[in-house]
């Protein structure tokens, strides 16, 4: 047989109907997730500061970080933002990293973009920053990652209380993230005796 006896337009049209309908079949199968939902306001000033990781989906960065997790944000003169992560590992040893972060689209402020790698003052392989969830007076953010592989509970205090963590996973869920992959975090600075 030919390739038109088996791939006339008509076969085609099927293969076509019939690779889509499989489609739908495995993402209904996988459980498709709907795009990550970012807060629609975020003044970047209130947003500025020290905040303290309670839990996280740990990037490379962090997985030997076992306690007194910090990030700081200040406004640098060219409108963007420094960012400076500590943690301590579970020796005590000090981890530091330092990063910009910007707005791509002012349209979108809580869609930060966010780089660690600088070379001769230019940022390569900016990652997704988004702020997902916001108490109204920025006692407390969530940051997401828009494949839902990275995720930061962050309060301007070591510690949060149970409830505001209780309703944050809630919140956590309804974007649909696994609550299973995060990680608490010890909100001490140093190795107890």
């Amino acid at each position: 047989m030919g390739y038109h006896a088996i791939m006339g337009h008509g076969n085609l049209m099927f293969w076509i109907a019939a690779a889509r309908a499989v489609g739908l079949v495995v993402t209904g199968i996988l459980g498709a997730k709907p795009p990550l939902q970012a807060v629609h306001e975020l003044d970047l000033t209130r947003y500025l500061g020290t905040w303290y990781a309670v839990a996280s989906i740990p990037t490379t960065f962090e997985r030997n970080c076992t306690r007194g997790t910090t990030a700081t944000y200040t406004l640098l003169p060219n409108g963007q933002i420094d960012v400076f992560n500590v943690c301590y590992s579970a020796d005590g040893r000090r981890i530091e990293a330092r990063a910009q972060a910007w707005v791509p689209d002012p349209k979108a402020p809580a869609n930060l973009k966010v780089s660690f790698v600088n070379f001769l003052g230019l940022r390569f392989f900016p990652a997704d920053y988004w702020v997902i969830d916001l108490a109204p007076d920025y006692t407390y953010a969530v940051v997401g990652y828009p494949i839902r592989n990275y995720g930061w509970i962050l309060p301007r205090t070591p510690t949060l209380p149970q409830e505001v963590l209780a309703g944050i996973q809630q919140r956590l869920a309804a974007q649909h993230y696994d609550w299973s992959r995060f990680r608490m975090i010890d909100p001490t600075t140093h190795v107890q005796p």
